[in-house]
């Protein structure tokens, strides 16, 4: 059997392994458009930010390594168009620029996601940055390191806008956040809590402003200035971080059913709607256990475990994965928070009967030195006040709290069995009632 796989990061290469692994006598091949494989993007802020000195920190395994293992990998090679009844896929050498054609038995496509570029003129000017790259990241590193650039502007207040206001405070430099949404992270965390994420950032230092849209760069050859539909400031650096869209633009005419981004839909197995063809990654779908629907939430940890599952079934197996809840943690300055199941307002969206409570508190005993505030909201079903979801904000501790939220939410606990859940008691770790316990018995 001849497994090809489009597509060199987390969920290919985990997919790769697993069906090497699983079957030795498969032959499997990888086409990957960069010259590198296992590359794990969620480090960027942080090697921008200096926190680390070595990129090839964020690569997994490197492609001699997996070659070593029976892997045949194929950098610096692009899929420009898939064949589905032929079986046939067209690939470009990035390199020569030639074109060849390659055969499959089973298909998978694990191509990831680029940048979104919003509209504004002068985009193309120097000191203006994405982040999804190595290289992006060693680029965008080496201008901030340069003292004579001072005053950062990023746009997007997202997951990476906010890695990225740290990584530049940390810098030294003078970092101005522009969203046009009313509020930061707005789809993935609930008011009560981003409230409290710009608070920090205001104490901080940063200059936030919300709903304000960024027209145009100004420039000769190199960025000086932002201007927007409320003013114009200086820039020299400006870093682009509103979001990212599914690289499937290919796939057009294959028939593959695909969301309105560009994402594929695929199901339990990671199967496509076309036969022997697979998806996994920041290109693909996932299956949301709380909405009961197909959503996009491109993170790291679900395409490592689809790829692993896509990688069994791409050699005969029929494993299939148990959903997401969309988990997922940030840190914002000297805060941590986190997420998981619906927030308030996607439970608003799906029309549920549910209620919700939020606690303020202290992480742990105020005799041992370390307490700080702690805010935990929980969402729950009004009748059977089965937890629906959780966010959590604070310092040490904040978000470790998240994941047992996602456990209880995945097992279907009540607030009533998370206010009496036996959970770990030390002065320096909680208090003999932690605000989770403190959430659950406040549930109304």
């Amino acid at each position: 059997m001849k497994i090809v796989i489009i597509g060199g990061d987390a969920a290919g290469m985990s997919a790769a392994a697993k069906a090497k692994r699983v079957d030795k006598d498969a032959q499997v091949v990888v086409y990957e458009k960069t010259d590198i494989v296992s590359f794990g993007a969620c480090g960027l802020p942080y090697f921008v930010g200096d926190f680390f000195d070595d990129p090839n920190n964020m690569v997994a395994r490197t492609a001699e390594r997996t070659r070593e293992s029976g892997i045949d990998i194929n950098l610096l090679h692009e899929a420009v168009q898939v064949d589905v009844p032929n079986k046939l896929l067209t690939l470009k050498n990035l390199t020569t620029g030639e074109e060849r054609v390659d055969s499959y038995d089973k298909l998978m496509i694990a191509t990831g996601a680029t940048p979104i570029i919003p509209p504004i003129q002068n985009v193309e000017l120097k000191n203006v940055f994405t982040l999804k790259s190595i290289y992006d990241g060693i680029d965008l590193k080496q201008a901030a390191l340069l003292q004579r650039n001072k005053e950062v502007v990023i746009i997007g207040a997202g997951f990476i806008g906010l890695e990225l206001v740290e990584a530049m405070l940390k810098l030294g430099k003078k970092v101005r956040l522009i969203q046009l949404d009313s509020r930061i992270l707005p789809e993935a965390f609930d008011q009560e809590i981003t409230d409290i994420m710009e608070k920090e950032l205001t104490d901080q230092g940063v200059q936030l402003q919300l709903v304000e849209k960024v027209l145009a760069f100004q420039g000769k050859t190199t960025v000086t200035d932002v201007v927007t539909d409320k003013g114009t400031y200086k820039a020299d650096i400006v870093i682009l971080a509103t979001g990212i869209r599914p690289s499937t633009a290919f796939l057009g005419d294959t028939g593959m059913n695909l969301l309105r981004n560009g994402a594929i839909v695929i199901n339990e197995f990671g199967e496509t709607n076309l036969k022997d063809v697979y998806a996994a990654g920041d290109c693909a779908t996932v299956y949301h256990l709380i909405r009961e629907e197909n959503v996009y939430i491109p993170l790291a940890t679900t395409a490592n475990k689809l790829g692993r599952i896509v990688g069994e079934n791409l050699v005969g197996q029929k494993t299939s994965f148990q959903g997401t809840l969309g988990s997922a943690a940030v840190k914002v300055m000297d805060l941590e928070a986190g997420k998981t199941g619906l927030s308030e307002g996607e439970a608003q969206k799906m029309g549920l009967n549910f209620k919700t409570v939020f606690i303020n508190d202290q992480n742990q005993t105020g005799y041992y030195p370390g307490q700080a505030d702690i805010a935990v909201k929980l969402i729950y079903e009004a009748e059977t006040q089965v937890l629906l979801g959780g966010q959590v904000i604070g310092k040490k501790g904040a978000v470790l709290r998240v994941d047992v939220l996602a456990a209880a939410i995945f097992k279907k606990m009540t607030t009533q069995e998370l206010g009496m859940l036996d959970l770990c008691y030390s002065p320096p770790f909680s208090k003999a009632w932690d605000v989770l316990n403190v959430a659950g018995n406040n549930a109304g």
